[in-house]
């Protein structure tokens, strides 16, 4: 018997009626969506457009705003790494904060090396930055300010729009790595007041492989300098052959949470809500991340007291420590440190992702052998 899978923040299940939709584009309508000479070609070409409309749709973005990449990651790559190599007249300093995901940190660290200044701004004990901290790290060279929308092990939510604002009025342009948040909660660009963001299908129910780079399209124009050359797809930011069945998967999955998200959010809070209470009642329990400002999926939680390995005992149940492109590091999460927890608190900490699969069954389950193991592990050797 399979484990219950409570991991839905490392990924989700590609929703059947998305794989219904893609499969036709792997063997019959295989088309090339660049061959505008033939039947194939137009067809590929308008199961994209539709794609790229529905992706747009979700986040009150327009088509013209999305560039298709593999994921978030090479969507992040694009983003900061294109606006620095396009903002330098301006200048060479980049602002983030130390909870990003590597994702983000990785190619900081690399503008780092190449001559940038990086501020990394510390979070409080919830994991949130503060706004004022932002406004304050602001310099005149500054060209990008990158900030999470939400936190990928805690599911803390930024407040992205109030960031956006502050570096608005300063003429600087604001990233947020919203990967986990699309699709989960309601996202609107134009609210947010960002200029680029980045998300990818796999986080909400499509395939792996496909994700996104929202480029806002206005006055004053975003400058991008695009980082993977070739034919000129994507306005000439991102080339190479789209992958039109991924294309179409992300599209699918995109429509399908903007119809579905309002009833999953009450349900996925309810069940979330369920098993902290559960949890909370054994002692030493330690809730990570803000208490109401989170994904409504989203539950991390540490031990006191816990001595040996936690995740090891749970053998029924899918769950992760942490993030799953770090899920064994040598040393504790960068952001649960960040958040003020021991190394030990952090070994002994589980993040819970609830999804569309989710039970209140599961939940109880999972309630139940989180506290066998525990108690087991406290016990005095």
């Amino acid at each position: 018997m399979r484990p219950i899978y409570l991991d839905h923040l490392a990924t989700t299940p590609c929703d059947p009626r998305v794989v219904k939709r893609l499969l036709p584009f792997l063997s019959e309508d295989f088309g090339n969506a660049g061959s505008r000479t033939h039947a194939y070609g137009w067809a590929a070409d308008e199961a994209c457009k539709q794609a790229r409309e529905q992706v747009a749709a979700l986040i009150h973005a327009t088509p013209r705003e999305i560039i298709f990449t593999s994921g978030a990651t090479e969507a992040n790559n694009l983003a900061l790494k294109g606006v620095a190599e396009a903002g330098l007249p301006k200048g060479r300093h980049i602002i983030t904060q130390v909870t990003e995901h590597h994702a983000v940190l990785a190619p900081v660290e690399v503008l780092e090396k190449h001559g940038f200044s990086v501020t990394r701004l510390p979070v409080d004990a919830h994991g949130r930055v503060d706004p004022a901290a932002v406004e304050a790290a602001l310099r005149p060279d500054t060209v990008l300010v990158s900030i999470m929308h939400a936190n990928n092990e805690v599911g803390t939510l930024q407040p992205i729009a109030e960031i956006a604002a502050l570096c608005r009025a300063r003429g600087v342009l604001v990233h947020t790595d919203a990967a986990q948040s699309v699709g989960k909660i309601p996202l609107d660009v134009g609210v947010l007041g960002v200029d680029l963001l980045s998300m990818s299908a796999h986080k909400l129910y499509g395939p792996k492989g496909i994700g996104a780079l929202y480029v806002r399209h206005g006055h004053p124009r975003v400058p991008l300098a695009a980082q993977q050359h070739g034919g000129g797809q994507e306005r000439g930011l991102r080339a190479g052959t789209l992958p039109v069945h991924q294309v179409v998967g992300f599209g699918a999955a995109a429509e399908l949470c903007g119809q579905e998200m309002g009833a999953e959010i009450e349900r996925l809070r309810a069940l979330r809500d369920a098993l902290q209470a559960a949890l909370s009642a054994l002692p030493g329990v330690r809730i990570n991340g803000h208490p109401t400002e989170r994904l409504p999926g989203a539950l991390h939680v540490s031990f006191d007291g816990v001595e040996g390995a936690l995740l090891p005992a749970l053998r029924g149940l899918a769950v992760s420590s942490g993030s799953a492109c770090m899920s064994d590091p040598p040393e504790p999460s960068h952001v649960l440190r960040a958040l003020g927890r021991s190394p030990q608190q952090a070994h002994a900490s589980l993040r819970f992702g609830l999804g569309r699969g989710t039970t209140a069954s599961d939940i109880e389950a999972a309630a139940q052998q989180v506290e066998a193991a525990v108690r087991s592990l406290r016990r005095p050797s």
